[in-house]
């Protein structure tokens, strides 16, 4: 099994490391808050890859940055400030410390990846029924929550109901989820579409504070927790082209990376057109979204 990874950099003193994931590392602040940094870090099929992607933490943080501040009318976040030291400066964010639910809210409006394969093999996803006759990428009749439990390091996140997760929180709770999750995806696609983006599904994580305010937490909407579809070429029946790391899947899935991802042995290191190739699609994915240049 491959090992967490440890942070490549030093933070002043009065910070402490206290766990990293595959993108993410997190610390404690001076103040008690809590200071999450993405890096360059990318994986695919629950691996760490050993190549990073140049400038994919900063991308993630500001298109991360930019989505919270649209959705303030439908729920509140964790971020409190962008002050952070220099050697993080532009991929970390200073953070409220919540109660995190243990649950991926997942909102999908179209019908692809794991939710396609549950549909092809009961006519639902996650407990939802859907109607006869749908193909890869074609658009749900209204969007669904298709939550999933959250998998320890190396083990892949479980579909699971709505009772499940009910049961698991309670079904108000449960309930408010759902209705946030929907909420946030809805206006995102409205405001990806009319820039000739599709979102097709996305996950997200709430927390809640202390006095019982639900908080959405991590990062939002970006590449790596979102499909992204450019709209003019979106034609169901098939895998579409999408604005994430299915390049770097694709590349990893083929004969020249001569890889066996139903082995034991780690991915081979990423080639430079593919590295490459990986970090334009991020950078399209946030000047498209959210109409700046990236510099």
């Amino acid at each position: 099994m491959q090992e967490l990874p440890k942070p490549d950099y030093q933070l002043p003193a009065g910070y402490a490391h206290i766990h990293s994931g595959k993108v993410r590392d997190l610390w404690t602040t001076p103040t008690g808050n809590l200071l999450v940094v993405a890096s360059d870090r990318i994986s695919a099929f629950d691996w760490i890859l050993p190549t990073p992607i140049p400038d994919k933490g900063a991308i993630l943080t500001a298109l991360s940055l930019w989505w919270f501040e649209q959705l303030t009318d439908i729920v509140p976040n964790h971020v409190i400030s962008t002050e952070v030291p220099d050697v993080v400066r532009g991929r970390a964010m200073e953070c409220e410390r919540l109660t995190m639910f243990p649950v991926e809210c997942v909102a999908r409006g179209y019908l692809t990846g794991s939710g396609l394969a549950d549909y092809r093999r009961t006519g639902e996803v996650c407990g939802v029924p859907l109607p006869e006759g749908l193909v890869d990428g074609d658009q749900l009749p209204h969007p669904i929550f298709t939550p999933a439990t959250k998998a320890e390091f190396g083990d892949h996140d479980q579909n699971v109901d709505f009772d499940h997760i009910a049961g698991r929180i309670g079904d108000a709770a449960a309930e408010l989820l759902r209705e946030l999750t929907i909420a946030v995806f809805a206006k995102a696609h409205r405001v990806a579409l009319a820039r000739g983006v599709i979102l097709a599904d996305t996950k997200l994580e709430f927390g809640i504070r202390d006095d019982g305010q639900i908080v959405l937490g991590d990062e939002v909407l970006t590449p790596d927790s979102s499909r992204y579809w450019p709209a003019d070429r979106w034609e169901p029946g098939h895998g579409q082209p999408s604005f994430d790391k299915q390049y770097v899947r694709d590349w990893l899935s083929s004969a020249e990376s001569g890889w066996d991802r139903t082995g034991n042995m780690a991915p081979p290191a990423l080639p430079t057109q593919v590295v490459e190739q990986t970090r334009a699609k991020y950078i399209e994915a946030y000047e498209r979204l959210t109409g700046r240049s990236w510099a």
